[in-house]
């Protein structure tokens, strides 16, 4: 069935516009989106098969290009709102942390790496430099690797903290393998980058680790 046959009073756009966002599910505000479905499949039905094949709507926000082209019915330009959608999020949560502490808003902080770190295929190491009212000025990717490991060098991040004057950090990297939980060398690799930025007063705030859908506060385990 598509949205122009359900009655007025069950149409998502309708119901948005009177009842507020809040009252849609995932899959009509995604079918919103879509605006039309394929040949044989609504939108509806469309938007639930686009849900249940990221496992919901944070995989969907997690999804790459790659992975928006291996989904029957997402066309160029589907695929084009999607990724715009994901970048206006990645966006707006940015703009929180540049205007509060990043600890402030612990969840946006965690948001935020996933959105941009989760879903890799492979190892990415990045680095949130914070100014002195732990604010972000920005996020650098710094090192990749493989699925099982990435090299990690401090002179670099030292380096990089002093280029932007960074009072504070924030480290984190993903795990390909889909577990969030720190390894015993992610908390060794924590000490070691938290001795040498220690030396120019750079202060190591947390280390944030994430998968699909999963996401691992050193600092909120007690762990920094």
């Amino acid at each position: 069935m598509s949205l122009h046959e359900l009655p007025p009073d069950a149409r998502p756009r309708e119901r948005l516009l009177t009842r507020g966002a809040a009252a849609l599910s995932d899959t009509e505000l995604l079918a919103l989106l879509l605006r039309t479905g394929t040949a044989g499949c609504g939108v509806l039905h469309m938007a639930a098969d686009v849900l249940a094949a990221f496992g919901g709507l944070a995989g969907l926000l997690n999804a790459s290009a790659d992975d928006l082209k291996g989904i029957k019915g997402l066309g160029p330009a589907k695929r084009a709102e999607l990724l715009a959608v994901l970048e206006l999020a990645r966006r707006a949560i940015a703009q929180q942390l540049r205007e509060r502490p990043a600890l402030d808003t612990a969840q946006a902080l965690l948001d935020y790496v996933q959105l941009h770190l989760a879903r890799r295929t492979h190892e990415v190491f990045a680095v949130l430099f914070l100014d002195a009212r732990q604010r972000l000025i920005t996020l650098d990717e710094m090192f990749q690797g493989t699925l099982a490991q990435t090299s990690v060098y401090p002179r670099e991040v030292a380096r990089r903290a002093l280029r932007h004057q960074a009072a504070s950090v924030v480290l984190a990297h993903n795990h390909p393998s889909g577990q969030a939980a720190p390894s015993a060398a992610d908390e060794a690799l924590t000490r070691t980058l938290q001795a040498a930025l220690g030396l120019l007063d750079v202060r190591v705030l947390d280390h944030v680790i994430v998968a699909p859908g999963a996401a691992f506060s050193m600092a909120a385990h007690g762990m920094l």
